[in-house]
């Protein structure tokens, strides 16, 4: 069986072969076509991956986080206060964020 791919909702939804697992299929797009993108998932593996070829990954639960909140932005007029939680054990400067913070924060800003 092929991969088959589809458009719904201006999202491309790409479906493994048979036999042949999403993850390797997620790898093989963000590896071969030489651009940023941004990768949701909370898979560690992935995530690893997509930095190194200059990537940005987005947690599920970072990314439903912004829909919900563009969501009641646009339907409630609601803004958002919480602080970002900052992840314990960080070496340097704390008030400095670092390149991947800086660039999940771009990504998200885009969302």
């Amino acid at each position: 069986m092929q991969e088959n791919q589809s458009v719904i909702g201006g999202v491309k939804v790409i479906y493994s072969r048979l036999g042949e697992k999403a993850d390797s299929v997620i790898k093989r797009i963000i590896s071969s076509e030489k651009q940023e993108w941004i990768v949701v998932t909370s898979d560690r593996d992935i995530e690893a991956h997509a930095w190194t070829l200059g990537s940005v990954p987005v947690s599920s639960e970072d990314f439903m986080n912004a829909l919900k909140r563009k969501y009641l932005e646009k339907e409630v007029l609601f803004k958002d206060d919480e602080e970002e939680y900052a992840k314990p054990g960080r070496k340097g400067n704390p008030r400095k964020t670092s390149k991947k913070e800086k660039a999940i924060r771009r990504i998200r800003s885009k969302l």
